[in-house]
């Protein structure tokens, strides 16, 4: 499915794509991704670029999303929603034993995506990412992978298009190390937040 020049694209998604936003300024796009590619698109002129939202939520699982949909998604009316969730179901498991079962992931994830495609609007699916830092991340690659693969194929069920940030982070850190990208194995570092935007945007124009 190509994605032709959206009038308003909504970033939904945790901590990631939070990054720090204000949130009692809706307007306010934190200082990750989501503002190194508004700060792209922004400089073709304001009047060609697109209306950005972020409605990214430190702490979210796929359940909150589901939740606050209505109001913090489908209530704005975007042309684009980009979704980046997914990482917090494992965490939890890890810190606090509060299981997400991929195949309970997959299905509120697929309803979420049943919900937007009833609107018409675009989606975007990123993948969640994990690199080995510190060592004790090494316990969660089973448990994120089983979500990658649920995600995968409701990538390839809802003909979305599908941004495959887990490998491409793999492939960058050979050469850095994984700290230079996600110091915690988790967040992005400036570096990585600008990996995320450039494949982005790669996607968006493709």
């Amino acid at each position: 499915m190509r994605i032709s020049s959206p009038e308003h694209i909504l970033f939904f998604g945790d901590s990631i794509t939070d990054a720090g936003r204000d949130r009692t300024r809706p307007e306010d796009l934190g200082q990750g991704y989501v503002r190194e590619i508004a700060d792209h698109l922004s400089q073709g002129g304001a009047s060609a670029a697109p209306r950005l939202t972020n409605r990214g939520v430190s702490g979210n699982r796929i359940y909150d999303l589901e939740e606050r949909l209505e109001r913090d998604v489908l209530d704005l009316r975007p042309s684009l929603v980009s979704i980046l969730i997914g990482i917090n179901d494992t965490w939890r498991l890890f810190d606090s034993g509060v299981a997400s079962p991929p195949a309970e992931f997959q299905a509120s994830y697929r309803r979420i995506l049943e919900r937007l495609r009833g609107t018409g609007c675009k989606v975007m699916i990123l993948e969640p990412f994990l690199l080995p830092v510190p060592d004790d991340r090494r316990a969660w690659r089973a448990d994120v992978d089983a979500r990658i693969a649920a995600i995968r194929e409701l990538a390839w069920e809802f003909r979305t298009p599908y941004l495959p940030l887990d490998g491409l982070f793999a492939a960058a850190a050979v050469e850095t190390g994984p700290a230079h990208w996600l110091p915690d194995g988790v967040h992005p570092s400036p570096a990585g937040h600008a990996l995320i935007a450039a494949r982005w945007l790669e996607l968006l124009q493709a």
